[in-house]
């Protein structure tokens, strides 16, 4: 009896949880919209979403003639105003020598008017060609009368002609996905690699009899913008796919080694055969270089001759488009042309340097597991300088120096190509030193409640660079705004900036300030060192993250402040000096105060030991952060005797 009822409950129990399960939801054909997604007002499970991927289904098999097609249909749900981002779509390909094509574009929005269902096509004299570059071009188009409430769809068909530009996939965006679907269908001669970066489970992961593989997520919560993250792709869950192999009388292989991939692009008439042509003038500057003694002045020469001769069009790339040549004649290229000519010229001086293949924060991290020439987007010039140094070069930016790494590059990997010895090596770009900020403060407590004093302020390394940068962009006036860090109680009477032109020192900043000490009456003082530092407000104010949190590099802060005390006041209330680390070491912070002949004075160090810190860890890192900038700034209360 008690068998049969426990049998009877677990029966139960799993009809209950079956019935609990959310349903999976399903795609539906062109302009077939359920009346509940037209009156839906906010997404189920991120409710302040702006607007909502209903589904997103791609189709991707091989035709006759063993071209790739892509089938694709989207539809958008838009919540409020700010969702008709998602009515602009962009649809980027390869149409060099027609290696991609689109067809079969077609697009609506869908309105509910007076509980009827209103479609508005997009005619095709409202769809654009544009292009790219000599190598890419874009479909382009906005959805008309979309408001609140809208549904919005479209779809098309992407030909590849080249069995390597198997469409990638990225289940999840920057707004919610209530179901994405990938249906793949791939003749068994062809054999490729997936690179998986999934969270969620999948919800449908099953393969038919054809030999269709279809696999789906659904309720995907969008990818947000958070302090410190690295690129949004990276950060998508997403499939990758590389071509390894043709399997025919024999089977012949792919890219699927960084070797072959460095052999290939060394073939690239944009890329490999741009090396050694010649340049107009390129005698007079290796004569020049060849005049300075040691490698690291012809290095600083040759850099900054091609950093202050070339104008950067703002385009990164790995390949060139005007080619070498050209764009030294017209003294504008993008970042590969201009690296490239960096590279040509310092080889002609005798320098040890080889092109490198990079790609940008922005761009995405570099995964050494999937060999492809698609995961970089610009190109720098690598000198090794011995077993523990190197300079990577990059001559597009006026602000960038030779012996730095560009922050840009920092924290992925580079792909080194060097021919003569046939070594293609993947090199990780970082900085390991730890970059610091030094605050000098010596001031005056004042019986009005005011500071009056003099700071000075050292920059080094991409502080340095970074400090330059806003400088000369922005102007005096703004900068000063800059280090005022928006407290409207500081005053800057003025700013002396000195060895701006001296790479090899930091940049030094001399300030001469007053403070209104907020808070303060005829009988308390309130006051703090934290001044002239981007350590007045914490970043990390969410408890929960999704992303990892990458600095670049390694951040090391010193503040040192004395301050003179008015007459006829005492120390009510000193911060206690404090050591302070995380469990693992990775940050640690210091605060000194000492009191003594009518004086205080703090000393302040934050410490980072490493530069990237995992989602996994983020709840100690949160409690870390949140102890410190507390401590930060903590006031010291003077009292009126």
């Amino acid at each position: 009896m008690n068998k049969l009822l426990t049998l009877i409950a677990i029966g139960a129990f799993a009809t209950a949880a079956q019935a609990q399960a959310p349903a999976i939801p399903t795609t539906k054909a062109f302009g077939k919209v359920d009346k509940a997604d037209m009156e839906m007002t906010k997404c189920d499970f991120e409710p302040d979403a702006n607007a909502e991927i209903l589904f997103d289904k791609g189709d991707v098999y091989f035709d006759t003639q063993y071209q790739i097609i892509f089938e694709r249909h989207k539809r958008i749900k838009v919540f409020n105003d700010r969702g008709k981002d998602a009515a602009n779509v962009r649809i980027e390909y390869l149409s060099y020598n027609r290696s991609q094509f689109v067809t079969g574009v077609e697009a609506q929005t869908i309105n509910l008017e007076n509980g009827t269902i209103v479609p508005v096509k997009v005619e095709k004299k409202q769809i654009f060609s544009e292009e790219v570059d000599k190598f890419r071009s874009a479909i382009v188009f906005s959805f008309p009368n979309v408001k609140p409430g809208s549904i919005i769809e479209f779809k098309y068909r992407l030909t590849s002609t080249n069995i390597g530009n198997f469409p990638d996939w990225y289940f999840q965006s920057t707004i919610p996905t209530r179901y994405s679907e990938l249906s793949t269908n791939i003749p068994d001669i062809l054999t490729y690699k997936n690179l998986q970066n999934l969270h969620y489970p999948f919800v449908v992961d099953k393969t038919s009899g054809s030999n269709t593989h279809i696999q789906a997520l659904m309720n995907i919560p969008s990818v947000k913008e958070e302090p410190y993250m690295g690129a949004l792709n990276d950060n998508m869950e997403r499939i990758l796919f590389q071509l390894l192999s043709v399997r025919l009388t024999f089977t012949h292989s792919y890219e699927d080694t960084w070797t072959k991939v460095g052999e290939k692009v060394l073939e690239w008439d944009d890329f490999g055969t741009q090396l050694n042509r010649k340049l107009t003038g390129e005698e007079t500057i290796a004569a020049k270089a060849k005049t300075f003694k040691t490698n690291d002045e012809k290095i600083a020469y040759i850099f900054n001759e091609v950093k202050n001769t070339m104008k950067w069009n703002e385009n990164y790339g790995n390949y060139t488009i005007d080619g070498t040549v050209k764009a030294w004649e017209k003294k504008v290229g993008n970042a590969t042309e201009i690296n490239l000519i960096l590279y040509h010229l310092l080889k002609k001086t005798g320098i040890n340097v080889y092109p490198m293949m990079v790609s940008t924060r922005k761009h995405g991290r570099v995964n050494p597991a999937y060999p492809n020439s698609y995961q970089f987007n610009s190109t720098i010039a690598y000198i090794p300088v011995d077993s523990a140094k190197y300079y990577a070069l990059d001559a597009s930016n006026k602000y960038n120096m030779y012996n730095q790494t560009p922050s840009n590059f920092l924290n992925s990997f580079g792909l080194l190509l060097n021919k003569d010895d046939k070594v293609y090596d993947m090199t990780f770009l970082q900085h390991v030193e730890p970059v610091r900020q030094v605050v000098l403060i010596n001031a005056e407590i004042k019986p009005t409640g005011k500071m009056t004093g003099a700071a000075d302020i050292s920059s080094f390394a991409y502080n340095r660079i970074n400090a330059i940068k806003n400088y000369k962009t922005d102007g005096e006036k703004k900068y000063i705004d800059e280090l005022r860090g928006g407290n409207n109680n500081l005053t800057i009477s003025s700013l002396k900036v000195e060895d701006i032109d001296i790479d090899s020192v930091p940049l030094r900043q001399n300030v001469n300030f007053n403070l209104d000490l907020a808070g303060s009456d005829e009988n308390y003082i309130y006051f703090n060192a934290n001044l002239f530092t981007n350590l007045d407000k914490n970043p990390f104010l969410n408890m929960s993250r999704t992303t990892d949190i990458d600095f670049g590099y390694r951040d090391n802060f010193n503040i040192t402040g004395i301050f003179k005390l008015p007459a006829g006041y005492k120390v009510d209330a000193l911060p206690k000096s404090v050591s302070m680390v995380m469990p693992d070491k990775s940050v640690s912070f210091k605060r000194m105060v000492i009191e003594q002949d009518g004086q205080v004075m703090v000393r302040l160090n934050v410490d980072h030991q490493k530069s990237i810190f995992f989602k996994e860890d983020y709840a100690e890192f949160f409690e870390f952060y949140k102890k410190m900038y507390e401590m930060l700034n903590e006031s010291i209360v003077l009292k009126k005797s």
